[in-house]
């Protein structure tokens, strides 16, 4: 992340491209943890994907990104989106969508294992805030 890498894309589409990762690093992690049908699996699934969740997970790990991985964070929180949430409030919303945008950086990067710090770091989160679930 060095020498200004982060700003290589902008905010929105880290975002839009950490999302679809957030997702399917979930749903992989869902499948293999429950094996359940998909119903349930995807009721599962809007436990961690859910805007509130990631906002709320996002300020749980920040003691582990670096200054720079809280930098893109704000920068994705802070970019004006012509989505208005309809189940979130708008401060979820927009950590969200910081957290996807940290997500997506480090996809574009190559940088998986980082990815695998944060996602586990974010699962054993909601998991502990909804019970182990």
């Amino acid at each position: 992340m060095e020498n200004g890498e982060e700003r290589t894309y902008p905010p929105l589409v880290l975002a839009y491209i950490g999302d679809a990762v957030f997702e399917s690093r979930i749903r992989t992690h869902l499948v293999e943890k429950h094996r359940g049908n998909v119903n349930k699996l995807h009721r599962f699934a809007t436990r961690y994907v859910k805007a509130s969740a990631q906002a709320a997970a996002v300020h749980a790990i920040k003691d582990i990104l670096s200054e720079k991985e809280w930098g893109i964070v704000k920068r994705g929180r802070n970019q004006k989106s012509n989505t208005i949430p309809k189940n979130a409030s708008l401060s979820d919303y927009k950590y969200a969508t910081g957290f996807e945008a940290l997500i997506g950086y480090h996809h574009l990067h190559g940088n998986h294992v980082r990815i695998d710090e944060i996602m586990e770091a974010s699962i054993a989160f909601v998991e502990d805030a909804s019970g182990g679930r």
